[in-house]
């Protein structure tokens, strides 16, 4: 017998489903700018390669670097902080 693939999304599709009809991403969403300091939502979008984890849909955390055309975003998660290496397009400014 195979073994099952225990991948990312293993059994997890229904909660990544969208109830409404998804719109087509932008340019203005690829070439999206942050400063250090800026307080920021992740918000996992568009394609499956690159997102971050979605336990991590919906924190907010602030931007401490810029790594190419990602940065990294520092969240707290119980009582640590990690900082995640986050392209620009899963991230949009907290209000």
């Amino acid at each position: 017998m195979t073994k099952r693939s225990n991948g990312l999304f293993v059994g997890k599709t229904r909660h990544l489903a969208r109830h409404h009809k998804p719109s087509t991403l932008s340019i203005n969403d690829y070439i999206k700018s942050f400063e250090i300091g800026d307080k920021v939502i992740i918000v996992p979008k568009g394609n499956q390669k690159n997102i971050p984890h979605p336990r991590y849909k919906g924190k907010i955390g602030t931007i401490v670097e810029k790594r190419g055309s990602s940065y990294g975003v520092k969240i707290k998660v119980m009582t640590t902080e990690k900082t995640l290496i986050i392209p620009a397009l899963h991230l949009e400014k907290a209000k």
